[in-house]
Parts: C-alpha cells; structure tokens; sequence
C-alpha cells in the first residue's frame, strides 16, 4: 500500500495588528482539507510569540497553535499585512524571520507585510511590493528596499510581496502552483470562486479619474471569450483587433486598460495554463500539447516556459504529471 505524501508544512506568523483579511486568506488557501478533489495535504499552523491570542481589528482575535520554536520545521512562512504600517514587529518576530531566511525557507508577505520583511532587515536591496497607496511609505520608511509598483506580486532571493488585498490570493494561489502544480492550484481557485491566475499589474487598479463609459468593454470581453476558446488556433493581436472592429494600436490599448497587460502577454499567459494542465493531465506527446494549447511547436512552447516559468515543459510533467496518466481526447 502507498504512504500518502507528508504534508507540506506552512507557518502563518502572528502577532497584534495583523489583517484578518489575509489572515482569511491564507487560512482559505492552506487550512482547508481539499485531499477529496485531488489536492495534496496541507499543514497550516498558526505561529507566535506565545499562546495568547492575537489581537486584530473589529473585535477578532486569532488563537495560535504553535510558537516560534516551530518555524524551523516549516517549507512556507506567510507574513500577512499590517493595520499600522509604522510600528515595528516584536522583535522576537523579527530575528525569527531573519533565522528562517538564512535556511532558506521561503518567505512570502501579503499586502503590508512587506514593511515586517522590510524592518526585519531582510529586503535590503531587494525588490519587493506593496500596496500601491502604501509605496511611497515603504521607499521613505526603507530607502534600501527596491520598491515597484507594475506588478502583481514579485520574488527576489526566496522572498515573496504582493500588492495590495487581493493580490495576496494570487501570490497564495501561485505558490501553491509552483509547488504543487496548475491543477492544483485551479482547484484551490475553483472552491473560492475566484481566477486561478490574473495577468497584468497592480498599476491598473491605482486610483484615476473615473473616464466615461467605454463601449469597447463589451466587444473586449467577447473577443477574450472567443480566444480562450480557441486558443489552438494560430491567433494574432491583428486578428483580433478586427473582431473587436478596432485598429490594431487601439485594440491594444483598450486591451491594456480592461486587462492590465497587453493582448499577446495574455494569450501567451493562457497558453502556458493550458499546457500545464494537459502536461499534468495527459500523456499526450510533447509535439501535441504545444498544438493543443496554440504554441504549435515544442520549440516555441519550451521557449516560453523557460521564459515564464524556468523549467521546461518535460521537468514539468515529471514533477506534476498524475498517476497514473491518462490520455485525454479533445
């Protein structure tokens, strides 16, 4: 009889002034059991200074189950973000997070969380994130930290920011993915009703002046739909732009601003999650999985995947392929 695989060991750090959004987050992600639909096990635990409670806005309290003694044994740290911004973690926290970095263990903040990687000395010359209101916060509070603003979430050394809010699920759902696979993480997504991954930057939620209504929504959002069922085909950003009934540059940019990224990013981006999902799922031959998913050769498909993910689509079946396989007609 097999073992089933040990569970991948997470630690949620916790300590006053923490937000219980990300906190919700996290839990959402890894505290739940979804072996049933195929998902591999997980270990989340709650980790603090003490057992006491920790206290977070609106009356909420999280109960620790573990305490800093335990990190050494996690393979994941997430730091959620931050109700004050300004006053500093205990220190306790601090050299915790500084012990775990040096073993290596990945370290992913949420949100604000940025500025607890940041105080604890660790983002010093590193890239990192933040929510797009709180940037110019953490460049004046951390002049060292090289701060950006165009993304979503970014990694520099095994350390992990997101933007604000919601771009922790993302961050969350990618780790889950790189780890354990797409199909893994889509099915995380699908049980909280929300997009396996979103393409673009945080850039296209900071504040503007509200423009009138653009009537090209509606046409963008068919011509999405129609793409992504028919990503096979050998599509074109021109081709595309005559079915929205635009020019190619001003497709483009109406294609920017609904999506945060530009027409042939995305295409390439849903391509990468389709062929994931057939390596993982199939044992379909290499040169049928880049048709399949519209790269139309193993070259070009391999080059993208070494681009956008640094491995290539064989390390990938090998690391994520099921067992066993079973190849899947279309």
């Amino acid at each position: 009889m097999t073992r089933p695989a040990p569970a991948h060991r997470i630690a949620l750090i916790a300590f006053p002034g923490i937000r219980a959004f990300d906190v919700a987050v996290i839990t959402e992600v890894w505290g739940t059991d979804r072996t049933d639909r195929g998902c591999p096990s997980f270990e989340l635990r709650r980790v603090a200074v003490g057992p006491e409670p920790v206290p977070m806005r609106g009356g909420l309290a999280l109960t620790p189950d573990r305490t800093l003694a335990w990190l050494p044994l996690a393979e994941l740290i997430l730091v959620p973000g931050l109700d004050d911004h300004i006053t500093p973690a205990p220190e306790p926290v601090l050299a915790a997070l500084r012990s775990a970095h040096a073993r290596g263990t990945t370290i992913a903040a949420l949100c604000g969380g940025a500025f607890t990687l940041a105080q604890a000395g660790l983002l010093d010359g590193r890239r990192a994130l933040t929510h797009w209101a709180l940037t110019d916060l953490l460049k004046a509070r951390h002049p060292q930290v090289r701060v950006e603003r165009d993304a979503l979430f970014v990694e520099d050394g095994n350390l992990w920011t997101a933007a604000g809010t919601a771009a922790g699920i993302d961050l969350c759902l990618h780790l889950v993915r790189a780890t354990h696979g797409a199909e893994a993480a889509a099915t995380v997504a699908r049980s909280m009703v929300t997009a396996p991954f979103r393409t673009g930057t945080q850039a296209q939620f900071i504040e503007h002046p509200t423009p009138h209504a653009d009537r090209a929504v509606d046409a963008l959002a068919e011509v999405r739909a129609f793409a992504l069922a028919h990503l096979d085909e050998p599509l074109t950003v021109a081709a595309l732009a005559a079915r929205a009934r635009m020019s190619p540059r001003s497709f483009a940019r109406h294609f920017a601003a609904a999506t945060g990224t530009t027409p042939l990013r995305w295409l390439v981006d849903h391509r990468i999650a389709t062929a994931q999902k057939l390596l993982e799922r199939t044992d379909l031959p290499m040169p049928e999985v880049a048709r399949r998913s519209g790269f139309g050769s193993e070259v070009t498909m391999r080059q993208h995947f070494t681009s956008r993910l640094a491995t290539s689509p064989r390390a990938y079946r090998t690391s994520f392929a099921e067992q066993p396989h079973s190849a899947q007609s279309h």
